[in-house]
């Protein structure tokens, strides 16, 4: 069980991070939690810091990682 100060935290971090990245927000809602990835998809990810070269990684969505996303709604 989730204790209740901790959740309020989390949601209160939720919506500073979606206030301040409101696109990214769209992003992971549409396809994380729209049900628009599914088992198999590659996610590719690129970070590129001030004065140095972009690094990439990808993943290939497991089943696992899905139940993971399930259950993550759950706690909205």
């Amino acid at each position: 069980m989730i204790n209740p100060g901790m959740m309020m935290k989390l949601m209160n971090a939720k919506n500073t991070f979606e206030s301040n990245h409101p696109k990214f927000a769209a992003f992971v809602s549409k396809f994380f939690m729209g049900g628009a990835i599914t088992e198999g998809t590659i996610i590719e990810i690129t970070i590129t810091r001030p004065g140095e070269e972009p690094v990439s990684t990808n993943l290939k969505v497991q089943k696992s990682d899905l139940d993971l996303v399930e259950e993550l709604k759950n706690l909205r």
